[in-house]
């Protein structure tokens, strides 16, 4: 007996991009000694577009410069203006040498930011210090 084998189509049926339109957002800027994340979300929380030194390319310590979060800073901004954002209220987070020039480049891409508010957390009695060396 001989077995047919039957050819499987396979149509790409492609997704129609669902165009959002969101006029207004929060940046999250998370600076850290190491690298800088920026986060630009809709007022709900969810995510409109992303970018981080580390992302474009940069290694080791060049990625805690405030150069490169500016870079990530304007990627993330023109990103997300291309998507419709126009005002944004900045949520800057860490100690890192980044924080001033990210939100500088923001502004550079054609945002209009609203507010700046420092969530950066805050030890209210820290962790428990380390136990005092014998000897």
């Amino acid at each position: 007996m001989a077995e047919i084998k039957k050819k499987s189509k396979k149509t790409n049926a492609r997704k129609k991009k669902v165009k959002r339109t969101f006029t207004k957002g929060v940046v999250h800027i998370h600076a850290t000694f190491n690298n800088t994340i920026v986060t630009v979300t809709d007022e709900q929380g969810n995510v409109i577009a992303w970018s981080s030194s580390g992302a474009l390319g940069y290694k080791g310590a060049k990625k805690a410069t405030p150069f490169a979060s500016q870079l990530a800073s304007e990627a993330a901004g023109k990103s997300a203006y291309d998507q419709g954002l126009r005002q944004v209220d900045v949520d800057v987070k860490g100690p890192g040498p980044g924080r001033e020039s990210a939100v500088r480049a923001l502004a550079n891409v054609g945002l209009q930011v609203l507010s700046i508010v420092d969530t950066t957390p805050i030890p209210h009695n820290g962790c428990r210090p380390p136990k005092r060396p014998r000897g």
